[in-house]
């Protein structure tokens, strides 16, 4: 499904259950992020058409406050997917900012301004269609409080860190900022124009790889909630206390008060990425090698192979692309000689080319 163009006045009507499908269709697993996410989309559209309602009635302040969205959750577990996927089905701009890219303000690096910056321009250079839009920030837990052995100097400054956080409280919150016009060069102070971020959704997404430690250990135990469905229980879930002992400020938190936590993927969830989503790594390689007329197959062994595979270099689902590339090698090198033939990878295949045989 390609992305919806943006229009000035329309509003988002899906429901979250149909927001809920379209990312099942293309996100594995992750069943409470996929509703939390879809219920939080729709409520935006809802938060800014009732907000822009009231300020043509002379409401000067919004009265329903937006709900920003904090993602924890391991490496390859499908933060960063559910988040693109996400673009696909809304009508509203949105924007992809690596947090590690910034810095305090006056320091070599982007300022936070920016990520509205790229906002903007996904919004076609449209001020108020920016203006409703949805920022997705990933690697968050990099930008958390160092540690306070330097208390003072400009060498005990955490300018990647604490500076940074505290400059996106602003943005988080909603107020007025001055944005660079032209993102290429964001280091120009003269190309600039202001916008409101008081409607502009943000998603934050971090491995929090420690948050573990010290005294909160792995839940190995889950029960079934009200549908059937098994749920971690709520004592073991990462709470916001987790992340101020991480080194997230109480002031940052306190603008995010939706945590969902992502879990692990099951082997049989990493099989069902392989295989079952409309843009699946196989169904691309059956679809490449069929214009060299080639059927291609995998055997059921096979596919378990290669998720055993990505869970030994632990890497998530992230990994499975890498452990396909290398056992596509020899086959996509050889494909223009071997038209009209029919190939069936199995177990060993994947081990031997793998290294692991």
């Amino acid at each position: 499904m390609p992305p919806k163009t943006i229009e000035r006045e329309k509003e988002c009507r899906l429901t979250p259950r149909e927001i809920y499908h379209f990312l099942d269709q293309y996100v594995i697993g992750q069943d409470r992020v996929k509703r939390a996410i879809s219920i939080a989309a729709y409520n935006h559209f809802k938060r800014v058409s009732y907000n822009r309602e009231m300020e043509r009635k002379g409401f000067q302040l919004p009265l329903l406050k937006k709900s920003n969205i904090m993602m924890v959750g391991p490496t390859g577990c499908g933060k960063t997917h559910i988040a693109r996927n996400l673009a696909q089905v809304l009508e509203v701009p949105f924007a992809v900012a690596d947090a590690t890219e910034y810095t305090e303000a006056g320091y070599y690096g982007k300022d936070v301004e920016v990520m509205i910056g790229e906002l903007l321009y996904s919004a076609e250079m449209d001020v108020s269609v920016a203006e409703r839009g949805i920022v997705f920030v990933d690697e968050i837990d990099k930008i958390a409080r160092r540690g306070s052995a330097m208390k003072d100097g400009s060498g005990g400054r955490d300018i990647r860190g604490e500076g940074v956080q505290q400059a996106l409280l602003k943005l988080l919150e909603g107020s007025k900022v001055f944005v660079p016009y032209n993102i290429t060069q964001h280091w120009n102070k003269h190309d600039f124009v202001q916008m409101d971020t008081t409607n502009i959704l943000f998603i934050c997404a971090g491995t929090f790889t420690d948050i573990y430690r010290g005294g909160k250990t792995r839940p190995v135990g889950f029960k079934r909630g009200d549908a059937g469905k098994v749920v971690k229980p709520m004592e073991d879930r990462v709470t916001t206390e987790d992340l101020l002992k991480y080194g997230m400020l109480a002031e940052f938190m306190g603008r995010m008060p939706v945590i969902v936590e992502l879990e692990e993927l099951t082997d049989q969830e990493m099989v069902r990425i392989v295989t079952d989503p409309p843009d699946s790594i196989l169904k691309e390689y059956k679809q490449l090698l069929a214009l060299d007329k080639i059927e291609l197959d995998f055997s059921e062994s096979a596919l378990k192979e290669i998720v055993s595979e990505a869970k030994l270099r632990k890497l998530g689902a992230r990994g499975l692309r890498t452990i396909f590339e290398e056992v596509m090698q020899d086959l996509m090198f050889e494909a223009p000689e071997m038209s009209g033939k029919q190939v069936m990878i199995d177990a060993g295949d994947v081990r031997r080319r793998v290294g692991r045989d």
